[in-house]
């Protein structure tokens, strides 16, 4: 289904992470290799693409981020392989959440050929000397240089980990794990992984038992509200789920593998719209912080235009949001009744129709 162009990721002139990873190609302090290069947690921007690209390949899990690393003819992929072949210069900006950096960084240190180096950036407020730190323990550190509130810092030609067992330990600290209760698949990283989030627990709890037909989730994560849907409502007899972050939508697989009916899983960036409509239903407790973690209200005015283009006439949006969130206009605008069904923690529960055309 066509619909208005995605919200666009902000990463050009604004990413100062980026701006500052490159810096030392920039500069002269390091050379760009003329082989290989891999880009962990790639993202596009204008300081890229002053370097030699040819040899360049992208891994980059966030669809919308993805979508423009190929968009600007990138060779991308969501995840490594991983028998992927060791590199000449491996790149890196590293997430905030501490394990899943330092996995992050003893895979880079590993896909590096001997003799390649690894370089790193990271915002000063997102933990770059602790970043730092980590890559100096783990690898050792050659060099650094601090600018644009961010702080970039680089490996010696390496030969491996200078400490093995640091490094597979590591690798194991971002490994999928039962989350307390022992019923979800989670992992260090996406969004609400080692809790029940408390806004999808309210949507959950007020789910209405007479969901029925073919629904949907947008912004699934890894799989909670979609399994309350199909527990709580046996009328439904299709389900899909929408996730931009390839990592929780893995995790999504994982834990509804079993379930009463087998859903779809789309690698998809909700903002650009659904490939397909006529839903019956759809639930989403939608995002309001970009890959930056500044706030973006538009995300989930954005979510309940598309839902309300991917809905049949008649169709329920179920949605929990943060109760300051301005989306009362945008409800207004795209669905002719709603209701607030539920409210606590800060969040409401909001129940929208879609008007039926006379």
């Amino acid at each position: 289904m066509a619909g208005p162009a995605a919200i666009r990721p902000r990463v050009s002139i604004e990413d100062e992470p980026l701006k500052a990873l490159l810096l030392p190609f920039e500069n002269g302090v390091l050379s760009w290799p003329q082989g290989r290069v891999l880009f962990l947690r790639a993202r596009d921007g204008w300081p890229l693409r002053r370097m030699e690209l040819s040899g360049l390949r992208c891994e980059q899990g966030f669809r919308p981020l993805a979508d423009a690393l190929q968009r600007a003819g990138l060779d991308v992929v969501p995840e490594l392989a991983d028998d992927e072949p060791a590199a000449d210069l491996v790149l890196v900006l590293p997430p905030r959440q501490r394990e899943e950096a330092r996995a992050l960084l003893a895979r880079a240190v590993d896909l590096a050929a001997p003799g390649a180096r690894v370089v790193a950036a990271a915002a000063n407020d997102e933990g770059a000397r602790s970043r730092e730190k980590d890559l100096q323990q783990l690898a050792g550190l050659d060099g650094n240089l601090a600018k644009f509130h961010c702080r970039v810092f680089w490996t010696p030609p390496l030969q491996g980990p200078r400490d093995a067992a640091l490094a597979a330990q590591w690798r194991g600290g971002d490994a999928v794990r039962l989350q307390p209760g022992g019923r979800f698949h989670s992992r260090p990283g996406v969004f609400a992984w080692d809790r029940i989030d408390v806004a999808s627990a309210l949507l959950a709890a007020h789910l209405p038992s007479d969901l029925r037909g073919r629904g949907a989730d947008l912004g699934a994560g890894w799989g909670y509200l979609a399994t309350e849907v199909l527990d709580r409502a046996p009328g439904v007899t299709a389900l899909d789920l929408y996730e931009a972050e390839f990592r929780a939508l893995e995790l999504a697989r994982r834990n509804l593998d079993g379930a009463r009916i087998a859903p779809g899983f789309h690698w998809h960036d909700v903002t650009a719209g659904l490939p397909r409509d006529g839903y019956d239903f759809i639930v989403s407790n939608p995002p309001f912080h970009a890959h930056d973690r500044g706030d973006r209200p538009e995300l989930g005015q954005r979510f309940i235009e598309v839902a309300a283009q991917a809905l049949r006439p008649g169709g329920r949006l179920l949605l929990v949001a943060n109760r300051h969130l301005p989306y009362e206009g945008t409800l207004e605008q795209a669905f002719g009744q709603r209701r607030v069904l539920a409210e606590g923690g800060g969040f409401k529960v909001i129940e929208a129709l879609k008007g039926v055309s006379r």
